[in-house]
């Protein structure tokens, strides 16, 4: 697995394993160029690891940042495109000032059909990992944000 420095795999209160920052990381500091292999719809790959970056192209991601955590109140949020030559890239960038030994979290923002329960332990958790814009009101009500 190829290293990325300033972050570092561990085990997460959140689930399973976590990344954490070695260092400070400034607001809209770029944390790490994500290492990973371009796959398509209908391709025969494990997605366990792997970013949508639009329809029909996904990004499995191949080195530490593969561990960073959902949450419902990330520090991080990945930016993702496709190059002129058809490769998918990803690079993941502070939301706010992340202090070191700060776990990183991005949101998942999983459409309805994948949501599965959540265990970020935000004040604002939405029980699920989901994208806001697919819940729906419960029983009468507007589901909290």
């Amino acid at each position: 697995m190829p290293r990325v420095t300033g972050i570092r795999v561990v085990r997460s209160p959140i689930h399973g394993y976590g990344v954490v920052a070695l260092r400070d990381f400034a607001d809209g500091e770029a944390i790490a160029e994500v290492d990973g292999v371009t796959w398509r719809e209908g391709e025969n790959v494990d997605d366990r690891y792997s970013l949508r970056i639009e329809d029909g192209v996904y990004f499995d991601m191949v080195d530490q940042t593969r561990f960073i955590n959902h949450s419902c109140a990330p520090n991080t949020w990945v930016e993702v495109g496709v190059t002129d030559e058809g490769q998918a890239w990803a690079t993941v960038i502070a939301l706010r000032p992340i202090a070191a030994g700060e776990e990183l979290s991005y949101d998942y923002a999983f459409p309805a059909n994948l949501a599965e329960p959540c265990r970020c332990g935000a004040a604002n958790c939405r029980g699920l990992i989901i994208d806001e814009d697919h819940l729906v009101p419960v029983a009468g009500g507007s589901a909290s944000r």
